[in-house]
């Protein structure tokens, strides 16, 4: 069963967030995306990637130029070419509930401190929850992630 995480930005942030998220996902053998919400994002992320590891980088691409082989893709449209099991979505990028479906986890990143990013946040959870998925909600608190609720099938 596909599910989906919601992760809310509150002390960290995004920068300092998604790639311990993508280095625990490589660990675990996954291939991902990064879905961007603006097209701005992506050349920022690709330079975060290139420095934001212990053995000095995160392997991905953002072209189409061999994307099939790489383990991470960064776009801000809705390709998906590297075979993915996980999606993240940051800056408010969005996904349809049939394509988180068909992952086997999808990652939604929002900045806590914007009234928008968690407005649309609430409105992800009501349609992921209406849809049947799977959803987790965490939140950060004294340095860590704590799970605060969950819905769909394993709530």
């Amino acid at each position: 069963m596909s599910e989906v995480l919601f992760y809310h930005l509150t002390r960290s942030t995004l920068e300092a967030t998604l790639p311990g998220l993508l280095e625990r996902t490589l660990e675990r053998g996954w291939r991902a995306v990064v879905r961007c919400g603006v097209a701005e994002r992506v050349p920022a992320l690709d330079g975060l990637l290139w420095t934001s590891s212990d053995d000095g980088f995160l392997p991905h691409g953002t072209g189409p130029e061999h994307a099939e082989r790489q383990p991470v893709y960064l776009t801000a449209g809705p390709e998906m070419p590297n075979g993915a099991e996980v999606l993240f979505l940051v800056d408010g990028a969005r996904a349809e509930t049939a394509e988180m479906s068909a992952l086997t986890r999808t990652v939604l990143l929002f900045d806590g401190a914007d009234p928008g990013a968690v407005g649309a946040a609430r409105e992800d959870w009501k349609r992921i929850a209406g849809a049947g998925l799977q959803a987790t909600y965490w939140a950060q608190e004294d340095g860590r992630w704590v799970r605060k609720a969950s819905s769909g099938a394993q709530a």
